[in-house]
């Protein structure tokens, strides 16, 4: 997933794309754990994935905090 596809989304989309991608992030290890997991890469993806949705959030807060002063 590209940061300018996030960046075009809500506060609200990108809180519920997070929120899935944290499942999917608690499954994939369970899966590793388990000797099931295929595809080992995902896990690597889904981890940049929620780093690209907690930068966005993190710049939208400091953008938010400065216009607010």
């Amino acid at each position: 997933m590209k940061a300018a596809d996030l960046r075009a989304k809500s506060d609200d989309e990108l809180k519920d794309q997070l929120l899935g991608l944290r499942k999917e992030s608690f499954n994939l290890r369970f899966q590793a754990a388990s000797g099931q997991l295929e595809n080992t890469a995902r896990v690597g993806q889904v981890t940049r994935d929620i780093a690209r949705i907690k930068t966005i959030q993190g710049e939208r807060g400091r953008a938010a905090s400065r216009a607010g002063s």
